[in-house]
């Protein structure tokens, strides 16, 4: 009785879709409406300590996104291959993919890390940060690459629950890390009784405390609590078996979630050459592009599960229906998101700044490149729909098509014929390209689906 009890929680292939979209998706809007805005809070912080530290740590969110991306990915990997058995109810290989993961992201990022660390200079250089930036670059990269494994931990363990539609728990586990890390920054950063005024390592230090304690949680409810991962070291056949499939889908995942860092160091680039202003606003346009765009994300994190599941129980029709209501909805609400937006430009730029340079560019962010945000996501849910059908290398082409030929090709040669205006219009012009290209391509993969369907009907 228990155990039919455990598969009819984790089953996501009956009942209403809107409702259960709803059900998992209101979790993990308000965790990362939480994380994230601590997220700002701690951007405000080091905002305080003057534009050159702004600067130093918007240059560091294209690496730091990189090692994000690997955890993103596998943890796409992980959900699809768990998710997926838990619909076919084969819960012990959904087990043995789920402890595979944990330790082999957390394998990989200990390696990315290393290569980051050790060619940290070269890698700003070439991104166009100053060498008398540099030095606080440091400060908080000594600190942040060595122990981002833990982030990519937190991560993937977070899609193993997300896979058996458990949404709360990752939630509150990103709200409680993101409170612990925002009430240790103005203590680190500015000094408090006798500890020492930080700065930005002090934000390092912050964000590390909150990831020791959001990993420790996990692993405990992981593998103690709830026995959704093994305790000990896999034998190597399971250790193959469990991560072939898994690897199928993640590395490839993981590649298209990296071309996002790597689209952004470019875009600082061109943003540098405008000077370090408005490096330090197209920074502070990302962080509020993350509050701005928390329905897509939390969707994107929701909705797999749900392909991956109804994909293993063989319901294309409800696939097909919950991508058409996504879609239609994500574009609805990111119009409203920007026209509140571009109404309050003007104080969402004075939060962040007192330098006129710095808040002319904020507004001219949020002026042009929300408007395509709904496009944007369109884009990114496809991408991730793409890997919760077990097809991770038409998300990667798409994602190469994005940004290579024609977020980042359209947002240059914008600059070069309108200035910096021409930079976000490029970009905004890219997303709507792009947008209508995924859209295409996953109702051609679902036609797919229904020709192959009907091909393996028996014959009357």
């Amino acid at each position: 009785m228990a155990e039919s009890s455990r598969r009819k929680r984790h089953s996501l292939v009956d009942g209403p879709i809107p409702a259960t979209l709803i059900r998992m998706t209101g979790p993990m809007i308000i965790g990362m409406f939480m994380l994230f805005s601590f997220n700002l809070v701690d951007t405000l912080f080091i905002s305080m300590l003057g534009t050159e530290p702004l600067s130093a740590i918007s240059f560091t969110f294209p690496v730091t996104f990189m090692i994000l991306s690997l955890a993103i990915g596998l943890g796409i990997g992980t959900s699809a291959v768990v998710a997926k058995y838990l619909g076919c109810a084969e819960h012990e290989k959904a087990k043995q993919a789920s402890t595979v993961t944990n330790y082999t992201s957390i394998l990989l990022a200990l390696l990315l890390s290393l290569i980051g660390y050790a060619f940290m200079d070269e890698i700003f250089l070439l991104m166009g940060a100053r060498e008398a930036l540099l030095p606080q670059i440091r400060e908080y990269m000594t600190i942040w690459l060595p122990t981002s494994a833990l982030l990519v931990g937190m991560t993937t363990a977070n899609s193993v629950l997300r896979a058996c539609g458990d949404t709360k728990t990752p939630s509150i586990v990103m709200a409680v890390s993101g409170l612990i890390n925002v009430g240790l920054d103005p203590i680190l950063i500015f000094g408090l009784g006798p500890i020492p005024a930080m700065g930005i390592q002090g934000a390092a230090i912050a964000t590390l405390i909150s990831w020791i304690a959001g990993f420790t949680y996990l692993f405990y409810y992981l593998a103690v609590k709830h026995e959704l991962v093994y305790k000990g070291i896999p034998s190597l056949e399971i250790f193959v078996t469990s991560s072939r499939e898994m690897l199928r889908i993640g590395i490839p995942a993981s590649g298209a979630n990296m071309l996002t860092p790597v689209a952004a160091g470019i875009m600082t680039a061109i943003a540098a050459t405008y000077g370090e202003g408005t490096v330090a606003a197209f920074g502070v346009g990302s962080r509020i592009e993350s509050i701005a765009s928390l329905l897509v994300l939390a969707l994107s994190s929701t909705l797999p599960p749900f392909i991956s599941q109804n994909l293993g129980a063989g319901r294309m029709d409800r696939i097909a229906e919950s991508y058409r209501m996504t879609m239609k909805f994500i574009l609805l609400w990111q119009l409203v998101v920007y026209l509140l937006m571009a109404m309050t430009a003007g104080l969402i730029a004075s939060i962040f700044t007192e330098d006129a340079e710095v808040a002319r560019a904020i507004r001219l962010f949020i002026w042009i490149l929300p408007l395509g945000y709904g496009l944007q996501g369109v884009v990114i849910l496809t991408n991730s729909a793409f890997n919760a059908l077990h097809k991770p290398m038409m998300a990667l082409y798409l994602s190469i098509a994005r940004f290579f030929a024609f977020y980042v090709p359209l947002a240059w040669l914008g600059s070069e014929m309108f200035g910096l205006a021409g930079f976000y219009g490029g970009a905004l012009l890219g997303n709507a390209i792009m947008a209508v290209l995924s859209w295409r391509s996953f109702q051609s993969a679902l036609a797919s689906y229904a020709k192959a369907e009907i091909v393996q009907q028996p014959t009357p």
